[in-house]
This record gives C-alpha cells, sequence and structure tokens, in this order.
C-alpha cells in the first residue's frame, strides 16, 4: 500500500496544464483574429477619412470666395448628405452581408452578380434623388432657410448631379472589395483621387473662375475618377479573377430581393445620419443662435472625423462576421465581434481622453472669437463621451449588417434616435434651458439606447442559427440563379 502513488498527482497536473493550453489557444485567437481586423480596419479608415475630406477640401476652397459662396455650399453639401450621400451609403451597405457571407461561403462568382445588382439599383434610385437635388434651393426656400444662401446652394447641388451617380457605383465597389479583403488598393486610389480632387479644385475655381460652381463639379469629376481607378482595378487585377468574370444578365434577376435588404440597411443609416444635423438645425432656434450653431457645427465636423475610424472599424468586423459566417464558423464569427468591441472599447477611451485634454484649444482651430473657444472647451467633455459611445454602436452595427439584421438595427435606431435622442434634445434646450449642451445630450442619450440594445442583441444571439440563415441566404440566391438559368 505504501507504494501506491496518488492516481490525482498526475492528472491534477495534468488538468492545470491543460488548462493553461486552453488560455494560450484562446488568447492566441484572440490576438490573431485582433490583428486580422486591424490589418482590414487601418486601410479603410484611411479610406474613409480621404473621400470625407473631398467635401471638406471643396468647402475649404469655396471659403476663400465670401461669406455668401461658403454659407451656400456648407448648407448644399449637408442638404446633399441628407437627401442623397446616406441613402446610397445605406443602400450600397447590404452589399456587406451579401457578398461577404458569398464570399465566405466560397460563392465567389455570386459577389460581381451582387455587386451589378445594386449598382443597377443604386443607379436607379439616384435619377430620383437628382430630382430633389436639382429642386434644392426650392425645398430650402420653403423651409424657411434665407433666399440668398438657398439660391447659392441649389446651384452648388445642381452642378454635382452627375457626381450622385458616381457616389453610388463608388459605394458598392467599396462594398465588392472590402468583402474580399481588397482594402490596400482601395486606400492608395482614394489617394491619388484626393490629390486630384486638390488640383481640380484649383483649376475650376481660380483658372477657369466657376465660383462655387467648380467645387461642385470637381466634387463629381473627382467621384467619377475613383470610380474609374477602382473598375479599372477589378476588371484587371487577378485578385478579382474569381468574383469578376464580366457582365451578367443574372444581375437584372432578384432586384426585389436586394431591395429587402438595401431599403432597411438605408433607414438604419440614414435614420442615425439625419439626426446629427437635426440637432444642428434646431440650435439655430436657440436664443444666441449664432454662437450655439458655431459650436454645433464644430462639434458635429469633430464628430465626423472621429467616426471615420469608427467606420473603418465597423467594416472590419462587418467583413469578418459575414465572412465566418458564411463559412460555417459561428465560433469565429462570435470572437470576431468580441475582438472589434474590446478594440472599439479601447479606441473610444484613447479618443474620448485626447478631447478632453484639447478641449482649450480645439476651438482655436475654428475660431478666433473668445466666446466661441470657451464654449467649445465646455462642450468638449460631452463631445468626448458620444465620441466613445458613438464609436462602440458603429462597431456593433458593423457586426449586424454582416449578419443581416439591418431591419432589426433600423427599429432600434428609430427608438433610440427618435424616441429618446431627439426629443430629449428639446426637452433639455427648450424646456431646461440647457441650450447646446441639452441638444448634444439628446444625442448622448441616443448613442447609449442604442449601444445597450446592440449589446443585448449580440449576447442573445444563437450564432449557430445566424451560420444557418446566413447558408439559406447564399443557397436561395443560388437556386434562383440556376433556376433563372434552367429557364433560358
Amino acid at each position: 500500500m505504501r507504494e501506491e502513488t496518488n492516481p490525482q498527482t498526475p492528472i491534477h497536473g495534468f488538468h492545470i496544464e491543460q488548462q493553461n493550453n486552453n488560455h494560450e489557444f484562446i488568447h492566441e485567437k484572440f490576438i490573431n483574429e485582433a490583428k486580422m481586423q486591424l490589418g482590414l480596419a487601418l486601410p479603410l479608415i484611411v479610406v474613409n477619412m480621404l473621400q470625407y475630406s473631398l467635401q471638406v477640401i471643396s468647402i475649404m476652397f469655396v471659403g476663400h470666395l465670401g461669406k455668401l459662396s461658403l454659407s451656400s455650399a456648407s448648407m448644399a453639401t449637408s442638404f446633399a448628405a441628407v437627401t442623397g450621400f446616406s441613402v446610397l451609403l445605406g443602400m450600397g451597405s447590404a452589399l456587406e452581408t451579401l457578398c461577404g457571407q458569398a464570399n465566405g461561403a466560397k460563392q465567389y462568382h455570386m459577389l460581381g452578380v451582387y455587386t451589378q445588382r445594386a449598382i443597377l439599383t443604386l443607379l436607379a434610385v439616384s435619377i430620383a434623388l437628382a430630382v430633389i437635388w436639382y429642386n434644392t434651393s426650392f425645398i430650402l426656400v420653403t423651409l424657411g432657410q434665407e433666399k440668398d444662401i438657398s439660391s447659392g446652394a441649389g446651384e452648388f447641388n445642381r452642378w454635382m448631379i452627375p457626381g450622385l451617380f458616381a457616389y453610388g457605383i463608388l459605394q458598392c465597389l467599396i462594398r465588392f472589395l472590402q468583402a474580399q479583403k481588397i482594402v490596400v488598393p482601395m486606400m492608395i486610389i482614394s489617394g491619388m483621387t484626393a490629390i486630384f480632387h486638390i488640383f481640380m479644385c484649383w483649376l475650376f475655381l481660380f483658372k477657369i473662375k466657376l465660383g462655387s460652381r467648380g467645387a461642385a463639379l470637381a466634387n463629381a469629376v473627382s467621384y467619377w475618377i475613383n470610380v474609374l481607378l477602382l473598375a479599372l482595378y477589378v476588371k484587371f487585377s487577378t485578385a478579382c479573377a474569381e468574383t469578376f468574370t464580366g457582365f451578367s444578365r443574372e444581375a437584372f434577376n432578384g432586384i426585389l430581393g436586394f431591395l429587402r435588404l438595401a431599403i432597411p440597411s438605408a433607414i438604419m443609416i440614414c435614420f442615425e445620419y439625419w439626426s446629427f444635423e437635426m440637432v444642428v438645425l434646431l440650435s439655430g432656434r436657440l436664443p444666441n443662435p449664432k454662437l450655439e450653431t458655431s459650436v454645433l457645427s464644430i462639434s458635429l465636423n469633430t464628430c465626423w472625423m472621429v467616426y471615420m475610424i469608427s467606420v473603418g472599424l465597423g467594416g472590419a468586423v462587418s467583413t469578418r462576421v459575414s465572412n465566418e459566417l458564411g463559412a460555417g464558423n459561428s465560433q469565429r464569427a462570435r470572437l470576431a465581434v468580441y475582438v472589434a468591441a474590446a478594440i472599439a472599447t479601447s479606441e473610444g477611451l484613447i479618443i474620448g481622453t485626447s478631447t478632453i485634454l484639447v478641449r482649450h484649444v480645439w476651438g482655436k482651430l475654428y475660431s478666433n472669437d473668445k466666446e466661441v473657444i470657451r464654449y467649445v472647451a465646455k462642450i468638449m467633455p460631452l463631445l468626448a463621451l458620444s465620441d466613445f459611445l458613438d464609436g462602440f454602436q458603429c462597431v456593433l452595427s458593423g457586426a449586424a449588417r454582416g449578419c443581416g439584421w439591418q431591419t432589426l438595427c433600423a427599429f432600434i435606431n428609430l427608438g433610440a434616435y427618435y424616441v429618446v435622442g431627439i426629443p430629449s434634445s428639446v426637452v433639455l434646450a427648450f424646456v431646461f434651458h440647457k441650450g447646446g449642451k441639452g441638444l448634444w445630450t439628446g444625442i448622448i442619450l441616443a448613442l447609449s439606447v442604442q449601444s445597450v440594445a446592440l449589446i443585448i442583441v449580440n449576447l442573445c444571439t444563437n450564432w449557430d442559427d445566424e451560420v444557418v440563415k446566413a447558408g439559406d441566404r447564399v443557397q436561395a440566391t443560388r437556386g434562383a440563379q440556376e433556376d433563372t438559368a434552367d429557364a433560358q
């Protein structure tokens, strides 16, 4: 009996070693996923910032033409974002679900079909949006805006109408390449376009002397240049040889199916975008409208710049989730969401801290008015909190697009922004007289509700069921294409 060994000792040691190995394995998977997402996100962040810079560069050039031109161009750009760009951006985002899951399922030819179908749909929608842009001046005057500014804004948007069609195609091509993790070429092409755009603005405004119309035309030309360069890459690159095999008649089939995903996707994006613009409009009704509007405009511009980082992170997790669901890897899809949430939290803390640290100097970049600078410093802590929440929800929204939850997210955004956010902004600003701080606090409440709702949805998700849904979506489309081919 004395010579017997304790059987628990080696087993216990084995369990400890096994647990350590499991922890190391999970840690390694987490790190690898983070590397993949950051590898996708960083170029996408640059792409988004460069494309956003086109409008900023145009406004900067127009600013040298005088206050009326600057006011008109700013209003035109805001109107164009609300009535055109946000709609096309949202509808194009449906491809994050379709192309991402098809790529994961190795149905490579379907990426080209989906993209062509989306381009056809967005071009048709652009015709209706172009009618709205053509009547910009009339709409703004009807809404009570100043006549001279509205007239200039109307002229600006009319000259930018050709760019509307290019912008729709551009969103489709970006999603097509993003789903395949082809992001560096997009970054290079966006950089080339931005440099070319500076030259076009200088040429049209100061050499050809088209005035603010030249800036609008430069926007349109630059969007088309971007589309042309991306299209040439897709056509001749070996990286897209399997996913784009030429123009297909299959693109004309299943447009209604695409709209069932694209319309909720557009509503999801627009509900969020419009609420921020609405806050700036409401600031014009406050007791000191010039000060409030100036400060909230600075806040919104700052928010959009930071938002480009979140959009890149959201695009990365959308690609990872959709690819893994299409490939049938439920656990990897879930891991991608958790990793993205961790990255977003870290990014939000860094951005939030930086925002608070620069609060006393940030206003000086936009204005020499001491009152504006002091007000900006006071509102920056609120902006830091909103940047943190906005980044977090943007990443979770990206995961939702990867799963195809656009309809659910549209309802979440409706409740967050228009049941909680905007009413809270109105009450705080006009009932409790909190001014611009009250308006922005309403946005923070909306972002909080949206973030909590998305967290709950992700925690309650059965990822095995999502794999089945992704498979059904891909197979349904594949079956429809085969039926069409048999009929032909």
